[in-house]
């Protein structure tokens, strides 16, 4: 449930894109807002022929796409590091990303046509560098082939469970890397069946909700 719910639906996408900035202490910068504008547009336009997201509203894109993904940044390390999106599907969570963090390098990692097309026509359209759409499973990814390197850091959204997205991606992110999750609620139930893994877990508040996040870090040393 929205807490601001009422407001909300008299404020422009704009508007909700400033505050929810705001609200993760990032920068409402004019060319953040222009990026994430241009994507809910481009994302709008493509999904009446491609269902690239279930969600029609602007803010139910912005908060539940755009902001969840910026979640990531809690845990993201700092410098130019490489990280891979695996299960990308319009973007999420690496694109958000790349535009708060431009000298990440990211691969989004996707088997779709259909997603993948949108990814590198979006990537054109918001005139991204140093990031490359992969069309394929992860199962099939090979490092020094479709992956020029292994990366410092492996994300997903709502694909895997924890486990799973361990034993995927682990071959992929180098020794000492980490893998990334945002969890909802039953976010315990996966934590017991790693309970012989050491990971760090982050609660954060979803920006203009009252819903909480549980960003999952697992680091590679322990996998």
């Amino acid at each position: 449930m929205l807490i601001t719910e009422i407001n909300m639906h008299n404020k422009k996408p704009d508007e909700l894109i400033r505050e929810g900035l705001k609200e993760l202490v990032l920068p409402p910068l004019n060319a953040y807002v222009h990026a994430f504008m241009t994507y809910l547009t481009e994302l709008k336009k493509w999904n009446k022929t491609y269902n690239l997201t279930g969600l029609k509203k602007d803010e139910d894109i912005i908060i539940k796409h755009f902001f969840d993904s910026l979640l990531y940044l809690e845990a993201m390390p700092v410098g130019d590091i490489k990280v891979a999106d695996i299960g990308s599907g319009a973007g999420f969570p690496g694109i958000p990303i790349k535009i708060i963090r431009p000298e990440i390098e990211i691969y989004l990692i996707e088997p779709s046509g259909k997603k993948s097309a949108f990814l590198r026509h979006i990537i054109r359209k918001l005139e991204l560098k140093k990031i490359e759409v992969i069309e394929k499973r992860i199962e099939e990814i090979k490092v020094n082939q479709e992956l020029p390197l292994s990366v410092d850091v492996a994300v997903t959204r709502a694909l895997f469970s924890i486990m799973d997205f361990l034993k995927k991606a682990t071959h992929i992110v180098k020794r000492g890397g980490i893998f990334i999750l945002n969890k909802g609620p039953k976010v315990k139930e996966e934590l017991k069946i790693i309970s012989d893994i050491k990971y760090e877990i982050v609660t954060v508040n979803l920006p203009l909700t009252d819903i909480k996040r549980y960003i999952v870090i697992v680091n590679n040393a322990f996998f």
